[in-house]
């Protein structure tokens, strides 16, 4: 009998530890296709976070390398620099990502580090105990806003996509969702676009997924992917975003 669906040769067979409705196990499926449609599992390196991915290196069947909270961008740029060959991306959530790495993942992106970027925003602090992260919505509860996000003493929830692609250094940004089977279709394309980027040495790219969080909103699964369809991606539209024009050197 002909298989037609089966595990990627880019992820193990080891348990994963996240929560039943997160949406972590989805895009690390599609990261793992898409090295395998490209055939570049054998000179890939991953970066691995601080946070609810910390894990990934257990997942994926490719080298790894562990990185200190926020500071994924200024390994992966150390890896990519001294091994140009290679294809590299980091797995980042919000807190790590915004909050702590904000610094980092600015300056990789103006820099135009030849390297790619999965971002996971699930809107709150997933491993910690569901405290309110740099993308909570505005009036969303978490267990340091029991009242909601308020602006006045909060600030806004930093939209990531938009503030990089205004970088000149960056080659392709994108915000995708995996809500449904058509939303996982155009996320795997916007992730194999984004490593094809690098593999064609264009520049910086990223990959932002809204996520779920069940466990920490207080949602069923259901519940929550019907709060990124009707909520988050109200604030953080999904698409392409376009960089500014490269600047003459």
């Amino acid at each position: 009998m002909r298989q037609v669906f089966g595990r990627p040769k880019s992820l193990t067979d080891a348990p994963t530890h996240y929560c039943p409705g997160c949406s972590h196990g989805i895009i690390h499926r599609l990261i793992a296709e898409v090295i395998d449609e490209l055939d570049v599992r054998e000179n890939t390196v991953g970066i691995a976070p601080v946070g609810c991915g910390v894990l990934a290196y257990d997942y994926f069947d490719c080298d790894f390398v562990e990185a200190s909270h926020g500071r994924a961008p200024a390994v992966a740029t150390g890896i990519k620099r001294t091994v140009p060959d290679s294809v590299v991306f980091c797995y980042q959530g919000d807190g790590d990502l915004a909050s702590i790495g904000a610094a980092e993942i600015i300056h990789a992106a103006t820099r135009g580090e030849k390297i790619t970027v999965v971002f996971v925003n699930n809107a709150t602090y997933g491993m910690t105990g569901g405290q309110m992260a740099p993308t909570t919505l505005l009036g969303q509860k978490t267990t340091t806003s029991p009242r909601g996000r308020d602006a006045g003493s909060a600030g806004y929830p930093i939209r990531v996509a938009e503030l990089l692609s205004s970088l000149s250094g960056v080659a392709y940004i994108s915000r995708v969702s995996v809500t449904s089977p058509a939303n996982v279709i155009k996320a795997k394309r916007a992730l194999k676009e984004a490593f094809k980027v690098q593999i064609n040495k264009k520049g910086f790219s990223l990959v932002e997924f809204l996520s779920t969080c069940p466990i920490n909103w207080g949602m069923s699964p259901l519940e929550a992917m019907k709060w990124v369809d009707e909520k988050m991606s109200v604030y953080y539209p999904l698409g392409d975003y376009t960089q500014v024009p490269e600047v003459s050197r």
